[in-house]
């Protein structure tokens, strides 16, 4: 008797259980209570401390940190914009889901992996504050802290085995505080080239996912699983310091190009110029420039009275493009009276140079180098010259243009320090971006003036402003590292009219380059001395040869 008792007690167990697993599983995902009560509301006055805590992490930021602002209207704006901002952001999801589902296709037995439908709801994202932040650099950096408790209704249907089986995301809920940054902001609309988004801290993400007809999050410990896994994967990808990077502008409109080497032009000799004057001879001097460079012209001094003349003068070019630049020669012949008689032109483009190897070029002097067929043309002589081109050691300044599609990139900070100072010849830019607060006595027409070395170099003048926007660069060409030295800037203001005590000093700052030199670039502000509350905008940059 006892045999057969344990016999059917082992079988009903073997029976029951499963059956009561299965009734189990079926009423609670398919079963639900109609008798949902209202919830209770009270205002926060009437509520006791212990309430308040447990309120506190869904009251917004801009309540409990001053540092963020109230962004109603960007809520608003949000909302009126959210069904086509629906619809672009599926399409974003679409191309860049679908080439990863190809690479599926043919494994594990999965035939095809596609959209069924895909929309995100009728329920926008919340922003509970925003923070903005201002830096020396041309870009605009916000950090908002969005949350989202979305209905989208995403299905994917996928193809096993000719079987097909259909998982939808449902019940999506995400808290992010990313950082976005617009840069570098450009004077061509919408005034910023990329937007570059990383995750300040792991986003809290809570989904459904149903999987023939049931949702499997509510699996024990799956649900843990796939929530730390998908934290971890996306904090692989965006935590700062890595980026999503987006472009919005071609790069070609917004690139600030910036030098990249110096070109060294030794004019060594002319043989055989025009002559000019009337006791057949010329006073030949030579002009040197680069093209698609605003920077004033060369000039090699005169020589009287000779069609071979010999001048073994060297210059500094500062190159952008090596690849399409080119070197214009023109030389001229002086005159007292009236203007100089060009006697030859001639272009030589860099791109025929080997970086760091000198090469000596004889060119043969042209009217004019649109002419088609210059053998038709009278002989004018020739002229001899030695060229190097050097490139800087390192160039981590430039803009890195933008990418076809987006990218994820590691936010680097720009500054080239080393152990070792460097040293040799190099090209020191200075840049002034602007001022603030600059006030004058009798009028405010700012310039500034740039003082180094004995040389003296000025801004264009903003008219009645006490915050003027500058943003020109200078350089200077030198052959050792200023590692002791410092760089004058004065805010000018000069009277438009013609009047006694027409200028006027605004303030005025000495830098020292030995930072500079030392970490290859500066960007800050300066205040500036006899100046109440004035200050200067300056970037500094120094590249070695």
């Amino acid at each position: 008797m006892g045999f057969w008792s344990s016999l059917l007690g082992f079988i009903g167990f073997g029976i029951g259980l499963p059956f009561g697993l299965f009734v189990g599983f079926y009423f609670f995902f398919y079963c639900k209570n109609e008798d949902v009560e209202d919830p209770i509301t009270s205002p926060l006055s009437e509520l006791d401390t212990v309430a308040l805590e447990d309120l506190m992490p869904e009251i917004p930021l801009w309540v409990k940190s001053p540092d963020y602002d109230r962004v109603d209207w960007l809520n608003k704006f949000i909302s009126d914009m959210w069904p086509f901002l629906d619809k672009a952001i599926c399409t974003i999801i679409r191309s860049t889901a679908e080439p990863i589902f190809a690479e599926y296709i043919g494994k594990f037995k999965i035939e095809s992996i596609e959209f069924e439908n895909l929309t995100l709801g009728n329920l926008p994202p919340t922003i509970h504050g925003l923070k903005v932040f201002e830096t020396n650099e041309r870009e605009l950096v916000m950090e908002p802290a969005i949350r989202w408790a979305g209905n989208p209704n995403i299905i994917i249907q996928v193809t096993i085995s000719s079987v097909q089986v259909s998982v939808q995301l449902v019940d999506l809920r995400v808290f992010a505080a990313p950082r976005i940054t617009l840069k570098p902001l450009v004077p061509t609309m919408p005034c910023f080239a990329n937007i570059v988004v990383s995750l300040m801290e792991k986003p809290d993400i809570d989904f459904g996912l149903n999987v023939l007809g049931g949702d499997i999050m509510s699996i024990p410990g799956l649900y843990r699983y796939v929530q730390e896994r998908i934290k971890r994967e996306v904090a692989n990808m965006y935590l700062w310091p890595k980026s999503l990077e987006i472009p919005v502008l071609d790069a070609s409109t917004v690139v600030v190009k910036k030098p990249v080497g110096i070109l060294h032009v030794k004019v060594i000799r002319a043989m055989k110029l025009l002559k000019m004057d009337l006791l057949g001879l010329s006073d030949p001097y030579v002009k040197l420039s680069l093209s698609g460079d605003k920077l004033p012209v060369r000039k090699t001094t005169v020589k009287k009275k000779t069609l071979n003349p010999e001048w073994n003068e060297e210059f500094k070019l500062s190159v952008k493009e090596p690849q399409s630049q080119m070197l214009h020669i023109n030389v001229f012949d002086w005159d007292k009276v009236g203007t100089h008689d060009r006697l030859g032109t001639q272009i030589f483009p860099l791109k025929h140079l080997t970086p760091n190897e000198p090469k000596e070029v004889t060119l043969d002097l042209l009217k004019d180098t649109s002419i088609s067929e210059p053998h038709k043309e009278k002989h004018r002589g020739q002229i001899l010259l030695e060229l190097t081109y050097a490139p800087f050691r390192e160039d981590q300044d430039g803009f890195s243009g933008l990418l076809n599609g987006y990218s994820r990139k590691y936010s680097v900070i720009d500054r080239s320090s080393s152990i070792e100072s460097p040293k040799g010849a190099g090209l020191l830019l200075v840049t002034v971006q602007g001022a603030q607060d600059v006030e004058g006595s009798r009028h405010n027409n700012p310039y500034v003036q740039i003082i180094f070395r004995g040389e003296m170099k000025k801004s264009k003048m903003m008219r009645r402003t006490r915050n003027p926007m500058w943003n020109e660069e200078f350089q200077f060409l030198l052959e050792e590292p200023p590692f002791q030295e410092k760089i004058h800037i004065n805010v000018m203001s000069k009277r438009t009219g013609i009047s006694f005590n027409s200028k006027e000093s605004l303030g005025h700052v000495d830098i020292n380059l030995g930072d500079v030199v030392h970490n290859g670039r500066i960007n800050q502000k300066y205040h500036l001395i006899d100046s109440k509350n004035g200050v200067i905008h300056v970037e500094l940059r120094w590249k070695t040869i």
